[in-house]
């Protein structure tokens, strides 16, 4: 057998190389940049009702015409450039995300002027350090918990819209604030030692 072959992942990975990758080198990976941050919530916001796997094949272009995630620049988009997105069949063509996108992003830079960072505010849900969890089979992984229903909770506080529970603990997930790969995948449990369990 060949070293690929051996490679055990997580069975929600297609055999697309891009999710393979995304997989392999992102999912799960602790994130600490607030412009990736930004990319996350927006990302994950978009695919309510949809699949990760086409939000993925479609990031390349939110970056492109979403001046890669800079909610400085979003912020300021008018009902003219929500209009001009809308044409753009490289994104998702929701009004109602699009929108969002630019309220969260005023919402994003009024957390960076009261906490210094996102990075600083939303790692403190965690106490700064990465939960893992202990899951054999896809079903048991969690669609949400009660740390993501006090994040949720707080984001729709602060102004922030698409950011119910399960949305949010898409987001833990994807920013390695939980490291939630099965048991079985090769990249399971490659948070710091001092990561908390959650699944026992």
């Amino acid at each position: 057998m060949t070293a690929a072959t051996q490679t055990v992942r997580c069975r929600w990975v297609n055999e697309d190389p891009l999710y393979i990758r995304y997989h392999d080198e992102e999912w799960g990976v602790p994130v600490h940049e607030d412009q990736k941050w930004f990319e996350l919530l927006t990302l994950e916001g978009a695919q309510a009702g949809l699949s990760w796997y086409t939000v993925l094949k479609k990031r390349e272009r939110y970056r492109e015409v979403l001046h890669g995630f800079d909610p400085a620049k979003i912020a300021e988009y008018d009902a003219s450039k929500i209009d001009e997105l809308m044409q753009d069949s490289g994104l998702i063509r929701n009004r109602l995300k699009l929108e969002s996108t630019v309220r969260n992003a005023k919402a994003f830079l009024q957390v960076q002027r009261e906490f210094g960072s996102f990075d600083a505010y939303i790692w403190a849900f965690v106490d700064g350090k990465p939960r893992v969890g202990s899951w054999n089979q896809p079903e048991e992984v969690p669609a949400r918990t009660e740390i993501s229903d006090r994040l949720s909770k707080d984001l729709k506080k602060r102004g922030f819209g698409f950011v119910g529970s399960t949305i949010c603990y898409a987001l833990m997930q994807a920013s390695g604030m939980v490291d939630d790969h099965l048991q079985h995948c090769f990249r399971h449990h490659r948070a710091p030692a001092s990561a908390q369990p959650t699944g026992s």
